[in-house]
């Protein structure tokens, strides 16, 4: 499948091979926010406002939905901020919270250590210094950091309590998948999990599971075909994915595995915001 150039490497192919137009960034965040939201994780309330506003490409309600999401909307003015880009849900800035591309290179580890301490220094105390200490050893300020560093999950696993906490941490990063199967608003999937070996959290083999696309008509990629390469948020199909684009998402979220790993204690439970 053949692949154009664009801000962040958001263009991907339409199915016949042509370029398909750079997502909006309030849209783009919308397909990556609505599934915690939808859970009553973060974000707004009225999860179906998020759905609705994403469905009509409503950018206006989509930018002011965006700034009440805690655990997003931080990252996003940080790597705004470190790359000389005024709109915090400028494209390539959603793209690299979500996914990842170069403009994660630009926030540096003391900048992004600074960040983190000043956040959450007020909720976590102490313990801020964990988290704080992840991103200084080389975490990126993408999701995944927000999801292995920051939330309690690493920490329940390595106390014993594995099955819940892992389906957490597993359900709440940005994966990828190869698409098997389409049928309606369901899409199967073949994607590789994370797995726990007492002590590390690792990538695990591939397995299949099922993905949704849309509710009751309402979302995005209508043209998903098997072979389509996609991310997945919760258990939602959140975009198809250029190779480029793959392979800045695997390379964010090893390099926050490893840091994570490196450390003897993992980020504590802060505010609501941690599932986001």
């Amino acid at each position: 499948m053949a692949t154009g150039p664009g801000p962040g490497g958001c263009v991907v192919t339409t199915p016949d091979g042509g370029p398909r137009p750079t997502v909006p960034g309030p849209v783009l965040f919308a397909r990556y926010a609505y599934p915690p939201n939808e859970l009553g994780y973060c974000g707004p309330a009225d999860a179906g406002e998020l759905l609705e506003a994403s469905a009509a490409r409503d950018v206006a309600a989509l930018s002011h939905l965006a700034t009440r999401f805690d655990g997003a909307w931080p990252y996003l003015e940080l790597i705004a901020g470190a790359n000389g880009i005024a709109d915090p849900l400028d494209t390539r800035v959603v793209e690299a919270y979500w996914v990842g591309n170069d403009l994660l290179d630009h926030v540096g580890s003391r900048l992004f250590a600074t960040a983190v301490d000043a956040r959450f220094a007020g909720r976590a105390g102490p313990s801020v210094d964990a988290i704080a200490g992840a991103a200084s050893l080389g975490g990126v300020a993408h999701h995944s950091f927000h999801v292995f560093a920051v939330s309690p999950w690493v920490g329940m696993l390595r106390a014993g309590r594995t099955v819940a906490p892992l389906e957490v941490l597993d359900r709440c990063r940005v994966r990828w998948g190869v698409v098997e199967g389409v049928d309606g608003d369901e899409v199967s999937v073949r994607s590789r999990g994370l797995a726990f070996d007492g002590t590390r959290l690792t990538l695990g083999v591939p397995r299949p599971e099922v993905a949704r696309r849309s509710s009751e008509g309402v979302g995005g990629l209508p043209d998903l075909r098997p072979g389509d390469v996609v991310s997945l948020h919760w258990d939602w199909v959140c975009d198809r994915l250029s190779p480029g684009a793959l392979a800045r998402l695997q390379v964010a979220t090893v390099r926050n595995l490893a840091v994570v790993n490196s450390q003897s204690r993992p980020g504590p439970a802060v505010a609501a915001d941690a599932r986001g």
